[in-house]
């Protein structure tokens, strides 16, 4: 298991007494809205931490992780991703800059993008795209970073269901390509039974079942 949450309990939205979310894996949180399934990835990188209670990853307690180092291995991408002033190339490369990482060769970039179905040229200004492109081109700075760990909100939410579908089945492709772990908030039945291994269904007010 790569991550266990013990008796974790989250400003009244949370309530876990024990969860375990495997290595390897895709991982679907589904349940309804306000039953925390976004403050459960939050917690997972310690954008923010729990009022009691235990998560360890990879059987380190995330207390004894440093926050900078860990959201380097288990990386977000939220429901509406940044998008910088500048050229497409640009910002795929903005993310292996921030963590002082070495810059990918344009290869490496076009194929990253031709994995999330994006085709536009690395030149092109990332401002002109739509929230559906801006969606896609994130996934493709994020393949970039190849985290051990990618923690995404409705990463395709801007897309119809037949675009969702091709993006995410080869974003996941690569990803299990290279042993990531994935866990990932769907609205979507038709992405969660196409792609979940595993799921976590939160339910509201103070319990949590999976």
């Amino acid at each position: 298991m790569i991550f266990r949450l013990e008796n974790i309990k989250y400003k009244g939205i949370l309530n876990i007494d024990d969860l375990q979310i495997p290595a390897y894996m895709v991982t679907c949180l589904t349940g309804e809205s306000g039953a925390g399934k976004t403050s459960l990835l939050r917690l997972l990188n310690r954008m923010d931490d729990p009022d009691s209670g235990s998560i360890y990853y990879q059987d380190q307690l995330l207390d004894e992780i440093n926050p900078i180092e860990l959201r380097r291995k288990v990386t977000m991408l939220s429901q509406a991703p940044f998008t910088l002033p500048g050229t497409i190339e640009e910002n795929l490369q903005i993310g292996l800059e921030l963590t002082e990482r070495e810059k990918k060769d344009k290869e490496e970039l076009v194929k990253a993008l031709e994995t999330v179905q994006l085709q536009k040229s690395l030149d092109e200004s990332a401002e002109n795209l739509s929230g559906g492109e801006k969606q896609r081109l994130a996934l493709a700075r994020l393949l970039l970073l190849n985290p051990e760990v990618y923690l995404l909100d409705e990463p395709t939410s801007a897309l119809d269901e037949e675009a969702e579908l091709m993006v995410m089945g080869r974003f996941l492709e690569e990803v299990k390509r290279e042993k990531g772990t994935v866990i990932m908030i769907t609205h979507s039945k038709q992405l969660a039974d196409m792609c979940a291994e595993q799921r976590i269904v939160l339910k509201k007010a103070k319990e949590s079942d999976y």
